[in-house]
């Protein structure tokens, strides 16, 4: 428990200093505009939508389907608001939490020694984790990881209570429970069923590649068939619910977000795809190099078999074959003996198929008493339980850095993104526990106590040099400034572009114009850019440059609705209303389909729709304006503010006399928005008009009332 305790202080300690931190990069989206943390959305939504906020069926959705991880975020927003300390502080525990759950998994497989407590200091200072913890939607990894570890927790206990049927199954239970629950955190928190997979068939039964084939062809372990069965069909069927749910469809992404996945040519796809996981591992050994953003040309394509990086590649995967080779090849000291296996001369009394174990002078042997139920005979046997053998380990800490990874490979599918550094935080587990088992190995190998104390201090430094780095990187999260400064040597096009957007709300315009410009210079067909430079040109009165900006924005992108809207109104103010005219239309065609924010697309159709019916209101086209204002109605977001198009609704049926219609928008406009200025006073004149036109007959009939008629009068003067 010591172990346990200290390693999760050590979590916990090294990102305080993100307490202060604002929210940054993707947390905007998914926090600060996501309609599904309002007290006012129905809390079933955050079910239907994605982590954004977008209706998961909806062609433009992401497909993240993270519930778990919206509903802590909407847990946050009703407790404290947009004040980002408080979450930071959830996040800061859930890694705490998981630091020490993750150390007592390390327990199981190396003992209560301090190799144990290497490993959890180990993950618990890793620099790889900063954009899962600082950043605050990062969360959606560290929760998953959480019921990661719980699930595979409860499956060693169902492991090692097997015999006692109601305990057994409870565990089973339980595994699948947080499975489902991690799945529901993150997408890849359902790969924690083969990792529990492997943990039974290498590490608890001990079998070798050769053996399991014959294990399950002569019925020898039904109780090992029955349960790696049963986390077959639970997983099966939670990856077929969760693409049921996702409406049957992948996600699209644009070309930017994964360069790779929209490259003509199979070589270039093929090499670069290899090469990913490799620059992936690089980071978890030497994370010198880290950034927000990996997208667009961060990582270039390999083109050609000649480019050197494929000599990484190379490497890598012989590494990787040859690490798997040894942790599954079969000892030649074990042979099976009538069925039971027998190592080193020794039979194997405990129930476990055969193992290999080099006893380490450092390893534990603690006794125990189980029930196991082997060949569908119960046998009561008092036994002493190993620690798994390295080669055991190896296998498992192989599985725990590869399976959790594969989602992100582009084996399956594309994934909208080349590299991201928080999807490396369930597989950082493995990485861990490969880096202290082979210090332990080499620890046991060598001979001198010079050697010993070198390989014991080599690791605690790496520990140490992972800590600062740690808390140096915190530093970069504290605000989107700082962030984007430092991602400018990895990925400068979207760093600088970023940057332009903070150095802009801060009014320093030329500063930012400067960094739009300089995202452009390395990537010059960026429509997000084009449009962020001319809304800024726009804004200073430059407005035939920011034109200029909005077309090759358009022609970058043509469903960039907003490109449009601004477009239309420097028409509109140059007079160039037939024009002006022309572009609001098509704006208001363009559908939201395959959109990545169908929210902010909808929001600047209204606002097309909106102009074009102040320019037909403006021209004395009221009917017109009418029909365009109504359609702008239906095609309103949510989070609309619509008190401007209510008003304008009122002005156009009082232009055509249509008082009562008038006086039901005006008070909509007022409804939405109470000091909304120019609903007071357009309905102030309709008042004052009713007032002196119609206030005698109105009331006489009794229709208005005296009090209707003294607001009447007071509006009148405060129009006037």
């Amino acid at each position: 428990m010591i172990a346990e305790l200290v390693s999760s202080a050590l979590g916990l300690a090294l990102y305080l200093n993100t307490l202060s931190a604002d929210f940054c990069y993707d947390d905007s989206r998914a926090i600060k505009t996501n309609q599904d943390l309002l007290p006012e959305t129905p809390w079933t939504h955050i079910f239907y939508n994605d982590f954004w906020g977008t209706l998961l069926t909806h062609s433009g959705s992401h497909k993240s389907y993270r519930p778990l991880c919206t509903l802590s975020f909407r847990l946050n927003h009703a407790i404290g608001g947009l004040n980002p300390w408080s979450y930071h502080l959830v996040n800061i525990l859930l890694h705490a939490a998981v630091t020490g759950l993750f150390t007592s998994f390390s327990k199981v497989l190396l003992g209560d020694g301090y190799w144990t407590f290497m490993a959890g200091l180990m993950f618990a200072s890793h620099p790889i984790h900063t954009e899962a913890v600082a950043g605050i939607v990062g969360r959606a990894d560290v929760g998953a990881s959480l019921f990661f570890l719980l699930s595979l927790l409860c499956y060693v206990k169902h492991c090692s209570t097997r015999g006692y049927s109601a305990r057994t199954w409870g565990w089973f239970l339980g595994t699948g429970l947080c499975a489902g629950c991690s799945m529901l955190w993150k997408e890849q928190g359902v790969t924690v069923l083969a990792v529990s997979a492997v943990y039974d068939v290498f590490v608890f039964h001990r079998l070798k590649m050769k053996q399991i084939l014959p294990t399950i062809y002569k019925g020898k372990n039904l109780s090992l068939f029955l349960s790696i069965s049963l986390l077959t069909l639970w997983g099966t069927s939670l990856l077929g619910a969760r693409l049921y749910w996702m409406g049957n469809k992948p996600p699209s992404f644009s070309n930017s977000d994964n360069p790779a996945a929209d490259s003509d040519s199979l070589l270039a796809r093929t090499l670069t795809f290899f090469y990913l996981p490799t620059k992936n591992l690089w980071l978890l050994l030497c994370p010198d190099t880290l950034s927000f953003d990996w997208s667009m040309d961060a990582v270039p394509l390999l083109k050609t078999i000649c480019d050197w990086r494929n000599l990484h590649t190379v490497a890598f995967y012989i590494g990787l074959l040859l690490l798997a080779y040894c942790g599954l090849k079969s000892p030649s000291l074990d042979r099976e003996c009538d069925g039971k296996f027998v190592t080193n001369g020794k039979q194997n009394a405990n129930g476990h198929s055969c193992h290999s174990d080099v006893e380490y002078r450092n390893s534990e042997i603690k006794p125990s008493f189980a029930s196991k139920v082997e060949n569908g005979i119960k046998n009561n046997v008092s036994q002493r339980t190993q620690l798994p053998s390295t080669e055991n380990i190896v296998v498992l800490s192989l599985s725990l850095l590869i399976i959790p990874f594969v989602p992100a490979t582009n084996l399956f599918f594309y994934v909208g993104f080349v590299i991201a550094e928080r999807v490396l935080y369930i597989p950082s587990m493995g990485f861990c526990l490969l880096i202290t088992v082979g210090a332990r190995a080499l620890y046991v190998k060598v001979q001198k106590r010079f050697l010993k104390s070198l390989i014991f201090y080599a690791t605690a430094t790496l520990i140490v040099f992972y800590g600062l780095k740690t808390a140096i990187r915190n530093g970069d999260w504290q605000n989107e400034e700082m962030l984007y400064r430092s991602g400018i040597k990895v990925n400068p096009a979207k760093a600088w572009g970023n940057l332009g957007n903070v150095l802009k709300s801060q009014s320093k315009i030329s500063e930012a114009e400067s960094a739009y410009r300089n995202a452009l210079y390395y990537r010059s067909n960026m429509a997000d850019m084009l449009y962020n430079l001319g809304l800024l040109l726009q804004e200073n009165s430059r407005f035939t440059e920011a034109l200029h900006y909005y077309k090759l924005a358009i022609g970058s992108r043509p469903t960039l609705a907003s490109a449009y809207l601004n477009t239309g109104i420097i028409l509109m103010n140059q007079g160039k209303t037939e024009e002006a005219r022309r572009t609001f239309l098509k704006c208001s065609e363009i559908p939201d389909e395959n959109l990545k924010d169908p929210h902010a697309h909808k929001s600047s159709v209204t606002s097309c729709l909106y102009n074009l019916g102040k320019l037909y209101h403006e021209q004395g086209h009221y009917e017109e304006a009418l029909s365009v204002y109504k359609e702008a109605i239906q095609k309103m977001p949510r989070q609309f503010a619509p008190q401007s198009l209510y008003n304008m609704m009122g002005e156009a049926y009082m232009r055509l006399s249509k008082l009562p219609e008038a006086e039901h928008w005006y008070m909509e406009s007022l409804r939405s928005k109470t000091d909304h200025i120019p609903a007071h006073l357009t309905y102030g004149k309709l008042l004052a008009l009713t007032v002196s036109t119609y206030l005698p007959h109105l009331l006489e009939t009794g229709f208005l009332h005296a009090d209707w008629g003294r607001c009447g009068v007071k509006y009148w003067f405060l129009a006037s």
